[in-house]
């Protein structure tokens, strides 16, 4: 699928670069035509990359089941990541394929991860919960520097109900 995005994305610049050199068009409108195509090949980029399977950046999920961690400690200039496979959980149910994440390393994730990993492996499934950090209280909410950063818990997954026969 990724070396179709790929060859599609290239013979769409090939269509671009054509129409440059080969069109009547006026000056302006082929230096908007080229400027569009530029910006379009550092989204098409990023969407390639995120298709990958290359850990996301976005923000957790609300609510989700831990499947997998890995732990890259800082190591010199190195800041360190924390590397999470989770599903995210809507309505009591876990509701698409595991996605993996990237965060930025913290000690104490780092022990909350571990905890739960090896809880995982005693054979109690983990599930987890991402808040959004709230900023520091000065100027408006958009421009709080934290607002992007999340408080991840681990827990353990509650056993599910069955219904009396």
């Amino acid at each position: 699928m990724t070396l179709t995005f790929i060859l599609a994305f290239a013979a769409f610049t090939l269509l671009i670069a054509l129409a440059l050199v080969f069109s009547y068009w006026p000056r302006w409108l082929k230096g908007l035509l080229a400027l569009g195509v530029t910006g379009f090949y550092f989204f098409g980029y990023a969407s390639v990359h995120s298709l990958l399977g290359l850990p996301s950046t976005d923000a957790l999920p609300a609510r989700f089941v831990m499947i997998a961690a890995i732990v890259d400690e800082p190591r010199g200039k190195f800041q360190g990541a924390l590397y999470m496979w989770v599903t995210p959980i809507e309505e009591g149910k876990s509701v698409m394929q595991p996605r993996a994440y990237k965060l930025p390393y913290s000690r104490v994730l780092h022990e909350h991860i571990a905890d739960g990993m090896k809880k995982g492996r005693e054979g109690v499934p983990q599930m987890g919960t991402a808040e959004v950090k709230g900023g520091n209280g000065k100027g408006p909410s958009w421009l709080n520097p934290g607002t992007d950063e999340q408080e991840v818990k681990i827990l353990d997954l509650p056993t599910p109900q069955v219904p009396e026969k």
